[in-house]
């Protein structure tokens, strides 16, 4: 079973440093919120199921996000709109709400996984994969998944169609099929090529 390397804890929590990690799930949908988690797990933490989000199972993931914000020494969870997407893009709009959870996180070590922030921290490291090397950043992975999929299951009563409750707004065939039928609703990403054609097509008629 894959095990985070933990590089960067074991550099700092020697020192008696916390850890922020910062993660997110939703960069690709075409509907629905970007998510995004910060999480910082006390010193020395070990647990070994925690490991990125994408790797381990729904019950797995589960299991671990009620263990996650019970043993975490400090969590933040944010959903950020379909609306401020479309107006900072998705870049941009990830890379904000970052920044906005490490300034208020109680760590001066933040750890994101391969996204640049600038805050005034003395140190930040932003690791390729770092849902895999970093405990913290894998919890704030798993934080963020179970967050937006169960986010994602409650549009799905909502906006009934276009297959939330399973695709999570990812562009699959039967959410492109039921863009075409059913139209854009208001939790779609207007700047997303896809979703912009269509909504195009309205404006035109």
């Amino acid at each position: 079973m894959s095990k985070c390397t933990n590089e960067y804890e074991n550099e700092y929590w020697p020192k008696n440093e916390f850890v922020l990690g910062i993660d997110e799930a939703g960069r690709g949908p075409l509907a629905g919120p970007l998510t995004v988690a910060g999480v910082i797990l006390p010193i020395g933490y070990d647990n070994d199921d925690i490991y990125d989000s994408k790797a381990i199972s729904k019950k797995k993931r589960d299991d671990l996000f009620n263990t996650i914000m019970d043993e975490a020494i400090w969590f933040e969870i944010i959903h950020v709109s379909n609306d401020d997407i479309d107006k900072y893009d998705i870049y941009h709009a990830d890379q904000r709400v970052m920044e906005d959870i490490a300034s208020r996180a109680p760590s001066n070590i933040v750890l994101t996984d391969a996204m640049p922030i600038n805050i005034e921290k003395k140190i930040i490291f932003n690791p390729i994969k770092g849902d895999q090397k970093s405990i913290n950043i894998a919890a704030a992975s798993i934080l963020a998944k179970v967050s937006r999929d169960r986010l994602m299951e409650e549009y799905d009563a909502i906006y009934p169609g276009y297959g939330f409750k399973k695709n999570k707004g990812y562009p699959t065939k039967e959410h492109m099929q039921a863009l075409e039928e059913l139209g854009i609703t208001p939790i779609h990403r207007k700047s997303f090529a896809p979703v912009r054609d269509v909504y195009m097509k309205i404006k035109l008629f």
